[in-house]
């Protein structure tokens, strides 16, 4: 990974503007790149592009692999010729600042639907030699996950664990029966997919053109209702019945008397390093596909993973197992001819996590909300950072700067002033340029630091429901003022893009 010294800007796709209810890959997202490139930046990162289910987090998708249809952008379609302009009139009432997901989803899909439809009648241009290409390029998880996804409509949405026996153990009888008699439903899915690809492809080309990198988003583990763990059972820790035997999450810590229980089913890494970790070195390659680099979420379950007990209550009763450790990384290294990952190493460490990233040459990160509680040895204190780590005014789990500083006490707000020499009245800012100056190689604020928004922009609150991954840019949120602003920073810090 080049260690040039950068910055750059965490948005999710979903929160770009626009009237379709959610952000999505076309006219806003080439404007959102243009603005970016123009503020001297060079990095956009994402959070992971995948098929969300319940609760729409990205981070719970129903493949590793696939890409999200409800970011397919309608006026592309329109472009492509695969829908006609009527076909975007009479629009929900969609909310212009937050995503309605249940008013969202099925809209899209009705959408999709058509551009289907359409397609299947008519393909436009050379549209059907693409699709096909499409198909045998990503055959290797692209027919698993059509049918899956198929199948998963036929049972009224339920997770495959719930499915007829012979369909959770994948029986050669029941699988072609399904084949053939959800053809079309699972061809309707692999169409969503080519368009999302398709259009994401664009994108990023465009980003490439503007000079900007990209950097994808990796969940440790998957869901447990997802194509992966269905597809490919032998891979996880399940029991006969395919239930998992253990799951995933956290241990008691300062913050959580009970431990985080997540749920996700566990790797059986004996079984990946039997054939090379071939099924981790296919999904890091598409993720490449994808992106320039890719942050892994997690990052010590490498070195070690805390598994609970399946059907506990809490983490507690969890114990600590030996992840795969350098060795995966020696496999993945010769595969892909590099490593560009960034490594999220936040929290309590074994030891051996900063050893084994110092083996491999990987960026750690730091977070500025985590630096300033007086202690003078805190890690995440900008003059306590190396080049070789990536810093961050905070993360998609962190409220955003301004919500972060009106909730601490008046004495941690003091602190925090002091720290920064600052009156605190422009505290997001204030923060970026600390993390602008750090020693670290590439630093990263959310856009919503950037356009000094409180609490009500925060992406995701741990451990809760219902309001997470809705926040959205308003149209002309993206001036030419903070544009500028940020271009100042870029070239005050020595991280401007054009130097």
């Amino acid at each position: 990974m080049t260690r040039t010294r950068s910055s750059g800007i965490i948005l999710h796709p979903t929160c770009l503007p626009g009237p379709y209810g959610i952000g999505d890959l076309g006219p806003e997202a080439s404007r959102w790149l243009e603005w970016l490139a123009a503020s001297g930046c060079t990095y956009w990162q994402t959070l992971p592009l995948g098929p969300t289910g319940y609760g729409d987090s990205p981070y719970f998708c129903f493949s590793a692999f696939a890409g999200n249809p409800n970011l397919v952008s309608p006026d592309l379609l329109v472009d492509d010729r695969y829908l006609e302009e009527p076909d975007l009139e009479n629009l929900p009432d969609f909310p212009a600042d937050r995503i309605d997901f249940g008013r969202v989803i099925p809209w899209k899909q009705g959408l999709l639907n058509r551009a289907f439809d359409r397609f299947r009648r008519s393909p436009p241009g050379d549209s059907a030699t693409r699709y096909a290409a499409f198909r045998r390029a990503h055959a290797g998880w692209l027919d698993d996950y059509s049918l899956f996804m198929a199948l998963k409509e036929a049972h009224g949405g339920g997770p495959w664990s719930e499915w007829p026996e012979s369909l959770r153990h994948r029986r050669r009888a029941a699988m072609a029966a399904a084949r053939e008699s959800l053809a079309e439903e699972a061809e309707r899915q692999a169409f969503r997919q080519f368009l999302f690809f398709e259009q994401w492809g664009r994108l990023r080309r465009r980003a490439a053109a503007l000079g900007l990198r990209i950097m994808g988003d990796a969940p440790m583990y998957v869901a447990g209702d997802s194509a992966d763990v269905w597809a490919h059972p032998d891979l996880f820790k399940l029991d006969a019945d395919l239930n998992p035997t253990v799951v995933a999450g956290v241990p008691p810590d300062y913050f959580t008397e009970t431990g985080q229980l997540w749920g996700n089913p566990i790797y059986d890494w004996e079984r990946h390093a039997a054939d090379g970790y071939a099924w981790w070195i296919s999904r890091l390659q598409a993720l490449l596909e994808l992106a320039d680099l890719v942050r892994i979420d997690h990052f010590r379950a490498f070195v070690d993973y805390w598994e609970v007990p399946a059907g506990s209550a809490t983490a507690q009763g969890g114990r600590w197992m030996w992840g795969p450790g350098a060795g995966f990384f020696r496999e993945v290294e010769l595969a892909l001819g590099g490593l560009p990952i960034v490594a999220e190493d936040l929290g309590e460490l074994h030891p051996e996590v900063p050893e084994l990233l110092e083996e491999l040459g990987l960026p750690g990160m730091k977070v500025l909300q985590f630096a300033y509680d007086g202690d003078p040895d805190n890690p995440f204190l900008p003059e306590r950072h190396t080049e070789d780590c990536v810093v961050y005014t905070g993360t998609h789990d962190n409220d955003t700067t301004l919500g972060w500083y009106r909730s601490l006490p008046p004495q941690d707000r003091r602190r925090v002033r002091a720290a920064l020499g600052t009156t605190g009245r422009t505290i997001a800012w204030d923060l970026i340029r600390a993390a602008w100056a750090s020693p670290a190689f590439l630093a990263v604020a959310p856009l919503q630091d950037v356009l000094e928004v409180g609490t009500e922009g925060r992406m995701n609150l741990p451990g809760s429901f219902g309001s997470n991954w809705t926040w959205r840019l308003r149209r002309g949120a993206l001036t030419r003022a903070r544009r500028d602003k940020l271009a100042a920073a870029n070239r005050e810090a020595g991280r401007s893009r054009e130097g």
